[in-house]
């Protein structure tokens, strides 16, 4: 509010006689100027000069004083925040949500639309892929490629494949694509590493995968997730991602990565090499080395279909290259480390591996909003996470199923860019989304707990309603 000006109020003129000017006049010489000024005490009147009072004469009653006038203090104008009126309340009540947390944000101003739990940390599934891809970007950086490589071994006709963490490195020809678009090959090794024998003959093949420690399953994971093919264990050498198919996302995997590399480079060499499991000699001379895809190019790959051994080979060469260690224990302050470039509070979370699939992983959903604000306006590097994630209605991806954001909510086709999270304890989805009225936000929502496969329908009706509020999303 401004302040209104008081109103004018017209001078009041007094014809002052001539003898009172006179006499006052006189009265000021004789009493060395003590005259006294009197005038209405509401200002409205000009002062004028008065004689002073001639002792002798009879005392004039001294007038009672005009209270003084008290302007009323102006009223400050209260801001208030929009008042907001579209509802998603029964939604979030549906019981296939289980344990229910969420929390949207609008990403251009940062204000918390709504929430529920948004500070409570807990267990993300595959959406902590979005936290180790963003480690990744800024530890390693998306130009990164990991080297397999093949020195000189300590005795004549031996050669060394060492291990540089690329999970990707492939069995099938050269040309021919296997699961992991772009891959290195294996007898692009064996045949760069025959070169560089000169002709001598390659009588015995050992097998480094020390590049990362043991062991090489996280303890909190279900066996399931290896047999069923959701996940290898995690060695420094393998090739496919260790798959009995490597051109099939899902694949059952053996219960031993290193000897399936050793054995398919075997066979590219020729010759019947035996094989053996060791450690390179220090010093050793280069033969061969070939390199993976840069890691924003892995990130992508592993977020669009949720792949775990390339989270899980993401997050290993983040702690080695930290320099915490080579073990699932040394991810954790690697990864925090790495995210502590983005500005964002990470109390609270904790991280038992890089692909979300352990129960003991925790992350709170309002850090989620946070950090896709920033993939959201891309900074950095962290456009190359937004580029990865998958969207509702699209060809390809974790959104693209027929079971996800079908029927009435196909209205969200397009305009949900978002990581999908399973495990046997809950659903997650975390994202951006363009609403309906033009505006952005970003969302995380948990549904945990003995919940069943129908709870991602019920994440699914309520991102909808996120896109059909908009900015306009109450909380209440």
């Amino acid at each position: 509010m401004v302040d209104t000006p008081e109103p004018s109020v017209p001078e009041q003129t007094t014809r002052t006689p001539l003898r009172l000017i006179v006499a006052a006049a006189v009265a000021l010489v004789l009493l060395g100027g003590g005259a006294v000024w009197a005038g209405t005490a509401s200002g409205n009147a000009k002062p004028v000069a008065v004689a002073a009072p001639d002792a002798s004469a009879a005392p004039t009653p001294t007038p009672s004083p005009t209270p003084a006038q008290t302007r009323p203090a102006p009223t400050l104008a209260t801001v208030t925040a929009p008042l907001r009126t579209c509802s998603v309340a029964g939604l979030a009540e549906d019981e296939r949500l289980g344990e229910f947390q969420a929390q949207v944000v609008n990403a251009e101003t940062g204000e918390i639309l709504f929430d529920r739990g948004g500070s409570t940390a807990s267990r993300a599934a595959s959406v902590l892929k979005v936290l180790t891809s963003a480690a990744a970007l800024s530890v390693l950086g998306p130009d990164y490629r990991a080297t397999t490589t093949v020195v000189a071994g300590s005795e004549p006709g031996q050669v060394v494949l060492v291990g540089g963490g690329d999970l990707t490195l492939s069995s099938t020809p050269s040309g021919d694509e296997s699961f992991y678009a772009g891959a290195a090959h294996l007898d692009d090794l064996a045949e760069q590493t025959r070169a560089a024998m000169g002709g001598t003959a390659i009588t015995s093949v050992l097998l480094d995968s020390s590049y990362f420690g043991d062991p090489a399953w996280e303890p909190s994971w279900d066996r399931k997730e290896q047999t069923q093919g959701y996940m290898p264990e995690i060695t420094a050498l393998q090739v496919d991602g260790d798959r009995d198919n490597p051109y099939n996302s899902t694949s059952a995997r053996s219960d031993d990565p290193v000897a399936r590399a050793g054995a398919a480079f075997a066979d590219e060499l020729g010759g019947d090499p035996a094989l053996s499991v060791g450690t390179a000699p220090a010093g050793a001379s280069q033969l061969a080395a070939v390199q993976s895809q840069p890691v924003s190019s892995l990130i992508q790959q592993s977020l669009i279909v949720s792949d775990n051994a390339l989270a899980e080979m993401l997050a290993r060469l983040v702690a080695v290259e930290s320099g915490t260690g080579n073990t699932f224990g040394t991810i954790q302050p690697a990864v925090l480390a790495g995210l502590a470039e983005y500005g964002i509070d990470t109390t609270g979370i904790r991280i038992s591996d890089g692909s979300g699939l352990s129960d003991n992983n925790a992350v709170p959903p309002g850090y989620l909003t946070k950090l896709l604000q920033k993939i959201n306006a891309r900074e950095g590097s962290l456009g190359v996470i937004f580029d990865g994630l998958p969207v509702v209605g699209g060809s390809s991806g974790s959104l693209s199923y027929s079971d996800r954001f079908s029927g009435d909510n196909a209205d969200a086709d397009g305009a949900v860019f978002a990581k999908t999270g399973w495990i046997d304890t809950g659903y997650t989805l975390a994202g951006i989304i363009k609403a309906g009225d033009g505006s952005t936000l970003t969302f995380a929502v948990y549904a945990l707990g003995d919940v069943g496969d129908n709870a991602k329908q019920a994440i699914d009706t309520i991102t909808t309603g996120f896109f059909r509020c908009g900015n306009n999303l109450s909380n209440t």
